[in-house]
């Protein structure tokens, strides 16, 4: 089971109506502040040289069973094998690598999460073929909620063969009840299932999500 640590001395504001998508400045990168954020439905991601505290008003979420699966992603998974936290180190590489476009994951940040993968708070999911790590993805388990924070493929298919990958992992009598948490909407996670809902419906049903047992696969 993840280790608790130390409580955060800092205290998340609840975004006021009509906010944007940056709720709060500052605080630190301690696993207990960052822990305590996603419980408030917060993550950080700087913005400028600012550590910033984020709440989209429109939270990009996929249901375990709203994946869609076209006829060719199906075929491409037959030809991976999807593990769990068996490359964390180099799953987390791979998404901070600087020379690829929208690159946001600082040393800061990428440390932050090690320490919360080193508590067993962050996961990667990971698609390998052949004997190499061909993608993946990780993300913060909390209860039933799965905050997934980057994702990146070296072959085609590989990041979303992860994601499907963790849907699977997620599969069972809370299936329905649980979250899969991609911070927004882009076009390309709309075409695998990823909706829109308003900051207030997230907020409103998070306490719930976070009160289901975690899925065995992330129970070591």
């Amino acid at each position: 089971m993840p280790t608790e640590p130390p409580p955060t001395p800092w205290q998340f504001p609840l975004p006021p109506d009509g906010a944007d998508d940056v709720i709060a400045l500052g605080a630190d990168l301690e696993p207990g502040t960052v822990l305590s954020a996603y419980r408030h439905g917060l993550f950080p991601m700087h913005l400028g040289h600012d550590l910033a505290w984020w709440s989209p008003e429109q939270r990009g979420v996929l249901r375990m069973h709203e994946m869609r699966v076209s006829r060719s992603l199906r075929q491409s998974a037959k030809r991976f094998e999807i593990r769990v936290d068996t490359a964390f180190e180099e799953v987390i590489d791979g998404c901070a690598d600087p020379s690829r476009e929208g690159a946001w994951i600082t040393g800061e940040i990428r440390d932050a999460y090690r320490e919360l993968h080193r508590l067993g708070w962050v996961h990667s999911i990971e698609a390998w073929r052949e004997g190499e790590l061909a993608g993946g993805l990780y993300g913060v388990a909390i209860g039933g909620l799965f905050a997934g924070e980057s994702m990146f493929s070296r072959q085609r298919d590989a990041s979303k063969v992860a994601l499907l990958g963790l849907t699977r992992l997620l599969d069972d009598e809370y299936a329905d009840r649980r979250l899969i948490d991609t911070q927004w909407r882009t076009d390309h996670l709309g075409t695998l299932g990823v909706v829109e809902i308003p900051r207030a419906s997230y907020l409103a049903g998070l306490d719930e999500v976070l009160s289901l047992p975690l899925p065995a696969a992330f129970v070591s």
